[in-house]
């Protein structure tokens, strides 16, 4: 067996399969006998390391307790009780710190692929994570000095480095690797930086061996001829970029660096050019402003105006610029770079390809905001920089090159998780373009990071402060898209303008409609780098653009109209693809909304600001189900209560379906309950019905009575009509929801099953995914309650391969926890495990509170039936915590309070257990769940027990299994609690205290366990 601490703590079988190590204490004793493996352990030390400053009464035979649940969970480890403490007996390399130490310096790479993550040692090991830590550093220093010449280390032992900012050798293997990259200018920075550092911070200098490499670089030797600028700011972010343009320049003659001004094409092509072995010169077109000037500047450039080439006595000062420039570089070999072409860009491509054709040994780097277009070109097209994704804490948002640029601009600026919100807001809110990034860093010096971000919707106006020594139209963020309008016709100007009303992008449809132009002109926009063409096939603006479109598109009056027009365009889809959601088209049409997703959403929100509710009701309208089926549920709910409570007229239908989508998507939390009530009174006084046309109109009636009256039957009275109903999706449904109502209400489960096999061959003959996977996963957990967790797991497996093919996401990691508890059941505790954690993953994807705490409960209930009660308690008050908002369903709070009291009887403290066992009964009853009570009543019926009263516990056991219905072998404690009472009472009396329970339902449910009934409990 492998023991594996250079990450969580893990146990490894032959097989090489995780053995379950459950509990931090249980791990962090494996973690210090594997630490000191073959050698005498004190318990001083183990007490220290498992306890901490808080250690136990009776702390010697708290521990023995733990080594002996240790021993249970790996009976294979060998732990010897030796002198005042413990020995682990292990052969030293099934411990992977020990081959780790051994690897570190002879194989690296081999060492480094032993660790799995951050280390989770206690306090009194934290010399040997130090010494680990040491070695692994020494271990990367060793492999990326070995990989130096064959690969770019540079973005690594950045890393590292601004790990380690003290560290000298990593310092200096980074100067070593810039200059085999040929930036020699930055290994000198980094040397000027570690020697301020080291005096500033230690007081010392630099080491002889770092100062012998500073030495060794300034006594390198001048770089070929040229006239490359010596750049005064450091290189951010753009090293594969620099790599593949060598790539490019080296198998062709001419490459041109394209792009939208601002994304640092000039930058990038000087950093190219002072990395190649020859001699490189740079021409800035910029200035010039008449096309007959190119040559003459290029000749200037190359310091070649006032020479007479005498090689050539026919070729005159007298002879056309052009002429003089081909012979004087006709037997030169040089990279020349044309930089900013695009204002000129019919001259500069002349002048490029006359060159190209009389110096065979010339290469051209050009950059322009659209192609040369001669052949032989190859275009590289200069991108954003990497943006960091939303919500990035402050050590992963800094690892993007977007955040390094505005970091290393803002040099007194330093990020945090307290402002990283800010600082990734800002990057991405400027679309990653480098010189957006660098006016918003010059910004940071007078403004604190969240204004600036939260004002950035101004950001013309804003980011102004640019370099006093920059082009003109570099100086503020204005002046660089002006530079791109003032160079494209009138044409290209109203596309550009029309354009910007897309949010989301578009594709060539969307265009062709909406913007009113021809797909040339698309293209044009395209090649001027004002539109990006994906490979999703859609074309989409850079944000900055597309808000100065926006600008231009308000000066020319074309706002509202053009507001209008897309909406038009979106509604009609919208439209089409309402009534496909509920079929089997269900899938292309799902993925049709979600490309457009943005779009609408934008749409709505400019409705809603133009009060124009007509237009938003009718979105609303046909986007309700969308948002359901996505899992956009908090949002459409938010979205279609504003919508709701705007003033003036709409479509009578398009309003009903408003409130009705209000309510539906705000049932799970998005809005309070009293809110979601008027919702759907307000539905139905505006034409939700029996006789509406829209089968969500005809569901609403029923699907409020269910929610507002306590009367089971009003509910199946209102529901049954609806199996007869023409629609055959509305036909599904409403079985499934009687289905339910059976359940809920503790009708018999034989009759609930009959409705979901209906339901299910309803939904499988229209091919509507939604309705079958929600139908299997109620099949899944019937079959569980009946104890056939096989056919359990395997409804329940077909149940979320449909739900994650439809892509409701915020429901997936309910069905998994559900389906990890039926796994465990099944006895299948890996496949649970991998299960629970599966949910996990997918929950902390997702962020929803109450998504993350229902994988938690799951986590906790798992735990309690491992024993694990410690570390049950924390992961259920979690969950707990999670779910405190009022508005989401009171149904888990009685679970959670439920588990906490089950947790505390088994721990001893039965007054506490009491506390929660009254809480979690009083929230089930008065959520009408027949379940849920009956599953607060096992919790009595096991405080009953453990308070040594089996006659108790057996009665409640009778009075939950009536309350369902049937009994429910999902809930383990049952069978627990029903043999300690059988062996207590013997067989008849067991039965006839059972049998008292069978008068009990859910309001006389606080009765049965003893408990007044409060003024607002039914």
């Amino acid at each position: 067996m492998d023991i594996a601490v250079l990450g969580p703590v893990e146990l490894r079988g032959g097989g090489g399969q995780a053995v379950p190590v459950a509990g931090a204490r249980l791990r962090t004793l494996l973690l210090l006998l594997a630490l000191d493996a073959n050698r005498n352990v004190s318990a001083d030390r183990l007490i220290d390391g498992v306890w901490g400053e808080e250690p136990p009464q009776a702390a010697g035979n708290a521990l023995q307790a733990l080594v002996s649940r240790l021993r249970r969970a790996a009976p294979e480890l060998t732990i010897e009780s030796a002198a005042n403490g413990y020995r682990l007996v292990i052969h030293p390399d099934r411990i992977d710190a020990v081959r780790f130490a051994r690897l570190a310096e002879e194989a690296p790479g081999e060492a480094l692929g032993l660790w799995r993550g951050e280390l989770d040692f206690p306090e009194v090991a934290r010399a040997d994570a130090r010494r680990l830590e040491e070695l692994r550093l020494a271990a990367q220093r060793r492999k990326l000095a070995a990989e130096m010449r064959s690969r770019d280390v540079v973005p690594e032992l950045e890393g590292l480095r601004a790990a380690h900012p003290l560290d000298e050798p990593l310092t200096g293997l980074l100067m070593r690797a810039l200059q085999a990259q040929g930036n020699t200018g930055r290994a000198l920075e980094i040397f000027e930086e570690m020697r301020q550092r080291l005096a500033d911070e230690l007081g010392v200098d630099p080491s002889a061996e770092l100062a012998a490499i500073h030495l060794e670089l300034l006594r390198t030797p001048d770089r070929p001829r040229g006239n490359l600028p010596a750049e005064v700011s450091s290189f951010v972010g753009r090293d594969s970029d620099v790599r593949a343009v060598h790539a490019l320049i080296d198998s062709n003659r001419l490459v041109t660096l394209t792009g939208p001004g601002g994304s640092g094409k000039t930058r990038l092509s000087v950093e190219v050019g002072a990395r190649e072995a020859k001699e490189v010169w740079r021409v800035e077109l910029a200035p010039v402003s008449d096309p007959a000037e190119v040559p003459q500047a290029i000749l200037s450039a190359l310091r070649l105006r006032a020479q007479v080439l005498i090689t050539r006595p026919a070729v005159t000062e007298q002879a056309p610029p052009l002429t003089r420039l081909s012979e004087a570089l006709a037997g030169r070999e040089m990279l020349l770079i044309l930089d900013n072409c695009e204002h000129l860009i019919a001259a500069a491509a002349e002048v490029a390809d006359a060159l190209l054709r009389a110096a065979p040994r010339l290469r051209l780097l050009a950059t322009s905001r659209e192609p040369l277009g001669i052949p032989g070109e190859r275009i590289y097209a200069v991108e954003p920089l990497a943006l960091p994704p939303v919500g990035a804490e402050a050590a992963i948002a800094s690892a993007f090159p977007a955040v390094r640029l505005l970091l290393d601009r803002a040099a007194a600026f330093i990020i945090d998780d307290g402002n990283a919100e800010a600082v990734v807001r800002i990057c991405r809110a400027l679309d990653g373009m480098p010189l957006a990034i660098e006016l918003a860093a010059a910004r940071l010096r007078t403004l604190p990071v969240a204004v600036l971000a939260d004002r950035l919707a101004d950001r013309f106006r804003l980011l102004t402060g640019g370099s006093r020594t920059a082009l003109p139209r570099h100086q503020t963020l204005r002046a660089v898209v002006d530079w791109s309008w003032d160079l494209i016709g009138e044409d290209e100007r109203r596309l550009w303008r029309r354009f910007a009303v897309f949010h989301g992008g578009a594709d060539v449809d969307a265009v062709e409609q909406v913007c009113e132009v021809g797909l040339e002109l698309v293209g044009a926009l395209v090649d001027k780098s004002l539109l990006v063409l994906g490979p999703d096939g859609r074309y989409r603006m850079l944000e900055t653009i597309r808000e100065y479109g926006l600008e231009r598109l308000a000066e020319a009056g074309e706002s509202e109209s053009h507001r209008l027009t897309l909406s038009r365009y979106l509604l009609a889809l919208a439209e089409m693809a309402e009534p496909r959601l509920r079929a089997a088209e269900q899938l292309p049409w799902l993925r049709r909304l979600g490309v457009e997703h943005d779009n609408m959403h934008a749409a709505i929100r400019a409705a809603i600001e133009a009060g124009d509710k007509a237009t938003a009701t009718a979105f609303v309208a046909r986007l309700g189900w969308y948002w359901w089926l996505r899992g956009h549920r908090m949002v459409g709910a938010v979205l279609a209560a504003d919508v709701a409570a705007m003033p003036g007229d709409a479509d009578a239908e398009d309003l009903a379906l408003t409130h009705t989508f209000a309510a539906i998507n705000g049932l799970e939390g998005a809005l309070p309950i009293s809110a979601v009530e008027d919702h759907f009174l307000q539905a139905e006084a505006h034409g939700a019905g029996p006789d509406a046309k829209h089968p969500a109109l005809r569901l609403l009636k029923p699907m409020a009575l269910i929610f507002m009256n306590p009367d089971p039957e009003a509910g199946f009275h209102a529901v049954e009509p609806l199996f007869e109903d023409p629609d055959a999706w509305l036909r599904a449904t409403a079985r499934l929801i009687v289905a339910h109502l059976r359940l809920n209400f503790g009708q018999s489960s034989e009759a609930a099953l009959a409705d979901m096999r209906d339901a299910l061959a309803g939904f499988r003959a229209i091919g509507e995914r939604w309705g079958m996977g929600f139908t299997l996963s109620a099949l899944a957990d019937l079959a569980a309650a009946e104890g056939d967790f096989a056919q359990a797991v395997r409804w329940q497996r077909e149940a979320a391969a449909l739900i994650r093919e439809v892509g409701i996401r915020e429901d997936l990691p309910q069905l998994e926890a559900k389906m990890a508890h039926q796994l465990w059941l099944a006895g299948e505790h890996d496949e649970a495990r991998r299960a629970l954690k599966q949910a996990k993953e997918t929950a902390e994807e997702i962020g929803l509170p109450e998504v993350l705490a229902s994988v938690q409960y799951g986590y906790a209930t798992l735990a309690r039936l491992n024993g694990e009660l410690d570390e049950a308690r924390d992961l259920i008050a979690r969950s707990a915590g999670m779910m405190s908002n009022p508005a989401f369903a009171p149904q888990f709070g009685a679970m959670t309070r439920n588990t906490q009291g089950l947790i505390e009887a088994a721990a001893g403290d039965l007054d506490r257990a009491r506390q929660y066992h009254e809480e979690a009964l009083r929230i089930a009853v008065r959520s009408r769940d027949a379940p849920v009570v009956a599953m607060a009543l096992v919790g009595w019926a096991d405080l009953a027990a453990r308070s040594g009263d089996p006659a108790q516990a057996a009665y409640l056991l009778g009075a939950a299994d009536a309350v369902r219905g049937s009994r429910d072998a999902t809930v383990p404690d049952t069978e627990r609690v029903a043999l300690d009472a059988r062996a207590a009472l013997g067989d008849a009396g067991f039965e006839a205290a059972y049998h008292r329970g069978a008068l009990v339902t859910v309001p006389t449910a606080l009765d049965a366990a003893g408990l007044a009934t409060t003024p607002d409990a039914p």
